[in-house]
């Protein structure tokens, strides 16, 4: 099967409309004695909570990540490989380079915290490194659970996500009524499984052979929104905000399943007149590249702020119209320009380091039969706990060096690429072999 270009666009879709909301509903407010505050945009400026109505789009990304998935571990399988190697190598594309930005910011947390700099200061800037994380451990796990899941699609189809829905919904009446915060946890993997498990019936064509099913999902998942947020007891905002309860986002509501299916279904409602947009060839030469660099976008692009907070708040060269006034959201226009040249000369800046992390995935991923897999999950396990901990509290809670964090993802990283060196190791004595056996 061809490459669907429009699943890569998704993708790339979903980040760059990620990276702009963050940068959007960030303010810096340099006080009179020089340090640098970020008021929340969202929680001061009540009506700027339905901005998040255009920005949350990562119902879009797991729905193009279970279509990607589905096909390449079907490819996978058709030909005998094993859901250890295959889990492997996909938790390796994130890890990687997750770990090496993780690493860098940590080094960069131990030097500030051992000359001395602020502990406030340094928690609120681990925060802002780490704000996007949320994501990685949720994917990990969708990811590593994909063998089973896939299986049960091809018995169930859609009965599987209108299932996983429904104890979703389940879920959040007892977080809603009972406040039973570890029942919401569930609703990381199944408001977001909801969207992965339909990437998987978009690909076998269970959500297109029937024409009005897109548009029956747009408009029930439309109109289920709009109840829950007006009758029901649910915010406006889809993404999180201090001091909001319930939230639509942590842990995933019942509103945040209606908006997915929404979404769902206006993706696909939009999707013949896209593809045909993508196959043109200058369109697709700027779309392509953004989404080969989707990974690396995501997680740098905080770094930006902080380049522009030292270069032009610190100084007190930026102009500092009060907070929310008209002319502070005139100045968001350059504000985002400047960033987007920053960003730029960032991603410019990390090609180097890119082409390295594709030289060490190819030497360190997982074989595709291998065996091993006691070593993948107990190192996922290490990596989706350490991420969970950075998404939650940033790279610098309390102003101080997350040192268990800090071990258990370079422990879980080891271990998932054991595997792989494994497999280097046999490659090489197979070859020496003179049978041409492995030995």
């Amino acid at each position: 099967m061809s490459r669907d270009r429009y699943v890569d666009f998704l993708r790339a879709w979903a980040i760059v409309l990620v990276v702009f909301g963050h940068w959007l509903i960030t303010a810096l407010v340099r006080a009179p004695g020089g340090e640098i505050t970020a008021p929340e945009l969202l929680a001061t400026i009540g009506w700027t909570q339905w901005l998040t109505l255009g920005f949350q789009v990562m119902p879009l990304f797991f729905l193009a990540g279970g279509h990607a998935a589905g096909g390449s571990w079907a490819r996978a399988r058709a030909v005998g490989d094993r859901p250890a190697g295959w889990v492997g190598r996909r938790a390796l594309r994130l890890l990687l380079p997750a770990a090496v930005y993780s690493g860098l910011v940590l080094l960069a947390v131990g030097i500030c915290s051992a000359v001395g700099v602020d502990r406030d200061t340094l928690a609120l800037v681990g925060w802002a490194m780490a704000m996007q994380f949320w994501f990685l451990p949720v994917y990990l796990i969708l990811s590593a659970l994909t063998p089973a899941l896939h299986a049960a699609h091809r018995r169930w189809g859609l009965r599987l996500p209108v299932v996983l829905g429904g104890v979703a919904l389940a879920a959040d009446v007892l977080v809603v009524t009972v406040d039973a915060p570890y029942a919401g946890l569930l609703n990381y993997v199944l408001v977001w499984g909801v969207a992965y498990q339909l990437g998987f019936c978009w690909r076998d064509g269970l959500l297109t052979e029937r024409r009005p099913v897109p548009a029956a999902m747009a408009a029930g998942g439309g109109l289920a929104f709009a109840g829950l947020i007006t009758l029901g007891p649910f915010p406006v905002s889809l993404i999180l905000v201090t001091g909001q309860d319930p939230s639509n986002t942590n842990p995933p509501s019942a509103a945040m399943l209606a908006w997915v299916v929404a979404q769902v279904g206006l993706c696909l409602l939009a999707a013949p007149a896209a593809r045909r947009l993508l196959d043109r060839a200058r369109v697709w030469r700027a779309v392509g590249p953004v989404g080969a660099a989707s990974m690396t976008l995501y997680l740098w692009h905080m770094l930006p702020v902080l380049i522009v907070a030292a270069a032009f708040y610190l100084t007190g060269l930026a102009p500092e119209p009060a907070f929310g006034s008209g002319a502070w959201w005139g100045l968001r226009a350059p504000w985002l320009l400047i960033l987007g040249i920053v960003l730029a000369g960032v991603l410019v800046a990390l090609r180097p380091l890119e082409r390295r992390l594709t030289l060490v995935y190819e030497r360190t991923r997982p074989d595709a039969r291998s065996r091993r897999s006691w070593t993948l999950w107990l190192g996922l396990a290490a990596s989706v706990a350490a991420l969970t901990r950075f998404a939650v509290r940033g790279f610098a809670y309390d102003g101080r060096f997350p040192v268990l964090p800090a071990l258990g993802l370079a422990v879980g990283v080891a271990l998932v690429t054991a595997p792989g060196r494994s497999a280097v190791r046999e490659n090489s004595e197979s070859a020496e072999s003179p049978e041409g056996q492995p030995a």
